[in-house]
């Protein structure tokens, strides 16, 4: 009989994000004006590209208005913060990364870290907060796993082979995937959980705020943009492969 790989065994991909996010945090080990440089570097703040103001002084000059579109999803304000994010890459992000290869999902964390700040800056424009950690590209792992995580012999479903072959079943299209009931069902949870834990989050430190906005758009280009990222040929019959009780009709 063939051995049946743990479900979260982490892929190199997700190891290497994880140990880079880990590392980049040792920042705080800095004398106190530089971790806040840091912060005024590498964090999104919206503040940043007002253009009614004539001299912001920020650190960081015109390139930080480009970098730091993903620069800020490798920065968290503590350990917890760091190891809720952690807590929900484990299975969505192992099974996105087993499923894209290490190049397609760096590229994926970065598009969708740049979703998040887009969505955040249209809805605070004008504030001078600092936007920092991976919630917004997590929130993208969350919605793109979904367009496969409920098919027959995924990591969502019962009777899987191994871990790489339930991170690779074929995905169910953009419009199949928003008529299935349990997909439906995640994303009312999803979005109700997030607007609740973004009005009462815990996380965030005084001047550095942890956005539901960004969250809700890096959720969004997950969802939408998965084909673009996806390698797996896309199959008429991934509708087939989901369970009786959730087949298309």
């Amino acid at each position: 009989m063939p051995r049946r790989e743990p479900i979260l065994t982490l892929p190199g991909a997700l190891t290497a994000y994880i140990i880079l996010i880990a590392v980049i945090h040792l920042r705080v080990l800095l004398p106190v004006e530089w971790e806040n440089w840091t912060v005024e570097v590498f964090g999104f703040i919206p503040q940043r590209y007002d253009s009614t103001l004539m001299d912001l002084g920020y650190p960081g000059g015109t390139g930080a208005k480009i970098w730091t579109f993903v620069t800020y999803s490798l920065l968290h304000a503590n350990l917890m913060h760091i190891g809720f994010n952690v807590l929900w890459l484990l299975p969505f992000g192992s099974a996105l990364a087993r499923r894209f290869g290490a190049v397609r999902f760096f590229l994926f964390m970065a598009v969708t870290a740049a979703a998040g700040a887009l969505a955040h800056l249209l809805a605070n424009e004008h504030s001078q907060a600092a936007v920092i950690g991976a919630s917004a590209s997590v929130s993208g792992t969350m919605a793109a796993a979904t367009r496969f995580a409920f098919v027959q012999g995924s990591f969502l479903s019962f009777g899987r082979p191994d871990a790489d072959a339930a991170a690779r079943v074929p995905a169910l299209s953009l419009s199949q995937a928003l008529r299935n009931g349990r997909v439906l069902s995640f994303l009312a949870i999803w979005f109700a959980g997030n607007v609740i834990f973004g009005i009462w989050s815990p996380i965030g430190t005084e001047g550095v705020s942890v956005a539901w906005q960004a969250h809700i758009g890096g959720f969004l280009a997950g969802l939408f943009l998965f084909a673009l990222f996806d390698p797996v040929p896309h199959t008429d019959h991934a509708a087939a492969a989901l369970p009786p009780d959730t087949q298309e009709h």
